[in-house]
Order: structure tokens, then sequence, then C-alpha cells
């Protein structure tokens, strides 16, 4: 999927959003960079598997993406929990 990438005045790139999702790079996430010839090489720098403040708060990260199993129960649990915060749905005791 060639796809053309312009360098703005302070000499960055933007990585367009699906090319983000599919490698799952995330803000603050290291790129390598090599030059073979004339072409530029960028690979995500995966870190060890492990905890880290992201933002103040601890964050697991296995080095791999999530399977997708994983990503739609975190989903299906924050959508719960915006429904009982907007009072549709909240379950009764």
């Amino acid at each position: 999927m060639p796809t053309i990438l312009n360098i703005d005045k302070a000499g960055r790139l933007v990585l367009p959003k699906p090319v983000r999702d599919k490698l799952h790079l995330a803000p603050g996430d290291a790129l390598e960079l090599e030059i073979e010839g004339d072409r530029v090489l960028l690979s995500p720098v995966r870190t060890p598997a492990g905890l880290h403040k992201e933002m103040g708060i601890w964050v697991y990260r296995s080095g791999k993406p999530a399977d997708q199993s994983v990503v739609d129960l975190i989903e299906a649990g924050r959508n719960e929990r915006l429904r009982e915060t907007l009072g549709r749905g909240a379950r009764q005791p």
C-alpha cells in the first residue's frame, strides 16, 4: 500500500491512522529508524513485558498486540460503566 507522506517544516512525518492501528502504535511509542541505500525503514520498538506508568497510571504491556477478544471485553466493560453512569440500563440491587 504505497502512501506519500510529506515532511513538515519541523522535519516531522505523520503516520496515517490505519498504519498506526495496524501496527498497534500509540502516542509515546518508539520507532527504530534504519537507512538502507535510499530507503528509510521504520520499525516499532517493542518493550519487554512489564508494568510502567503512563500519565500517572500503572499499565501492563505484554509487548504484543492485544487479542481482539480482550479488546472487545474491555470495550464492553467501558460501555456498561457509561450506561450506569448515565442512568441507562443501571442494574437494580
